[in-house]
């Protein structure tokens, strides 16, 4: 149950933060909050009561609550992860509610998967519907810049340059696809001229959806 609690704490939080987007200094009412999260305004009060007693948000009675210092980072750092794997379920073959879904994903995302993502996805600064993605924790964001420098999207990288690749997030049927192309994890690549080579000296071609969804180590 604890997890469970978890979760519904971090969705209240996330709520709030989207609140706080709109404008920081808003004390938002338990009854909008109910409404927003579509539970009785009986279970926000009691929520926001114990994310108070936590040190997440400040309550005052009748009048509403604000996210502290330390419930702003949580709730950043929610809709990041929301945001992030909204990114994600656009560049995949998927055919579902990316809004749904990415509300179910951004529990599973812990840090490591959250500087992976941010990584396979370029670094994006906005979600699929134009919302700006918050920044990463200032501990992530360090860890994210070190290897952006040396991981890479195919897409991203330019004429004359090379690298081995790590990650290839796509489909089994995709895998097969550029297995029998004589690529996977580990093969070297250089781009020349706009088109792509092998050290065995094979050219290739992939179309900029997919090498968005590849990551070289240069």
């Amino acid at each position: 149950m604890g997890g469970h609690f978890q979760e519904f704490e971090d969705e209240y939080l996330e709520a709030m933060y989207s609140y706080y987007e709109n404008d920081p200094e808003l004390l938002v009412r338990t009854g909008e909050i109910a409404r927003t999260l579509q539970v009785s305004p009986a279970s926000a009060t009691e929520m926001i009561q114990r994310l108070a007693s936590k040190g997440l948000v400040n309550y005052i009675p009748y009048k509403g609550a604000s996210l502290t210092e330390l419930g702003l980072s949580v709730g950043m750092q929610m809709k990041r992860r929301h945001r992030l794997a909204e990114v994600l379920l656009e560049k995949l073959p998927f055919f579902g509610n990316v809004h749904e879904t990415a509300c179910r994903l951004e529990h599973a995302i812990d840090d490591d998967l959250e500087i992976a993502l941010s990584l396979l996805l370029n670094q994006p600064n906005i979600d699929p519907s134009g919302r700006p993605i918050p920044p990463a924790r200032d501990d992530l964001a360090t860890v994210i810049e070190t290897h952006a420098s040396v991981l890479r999207p195919m897409s991203s990288i330019s004429n004359n340059c090379e690298g081995e690749i790590r990650m290839m997030v796509v489909s089994e049927t995709g895998m097969k696809s550029l297995s029998d192309i004589g690529v996977s994890i580990g093969t070297h690549v250089k781009k020349i001229n706009g088109r792509w080579q092998t050290s065995e000296g094979a050219y290739f071609e992939i179309s900029e959806r997919l090498a968005e969804k590849i990551l070289l180590r240069c």
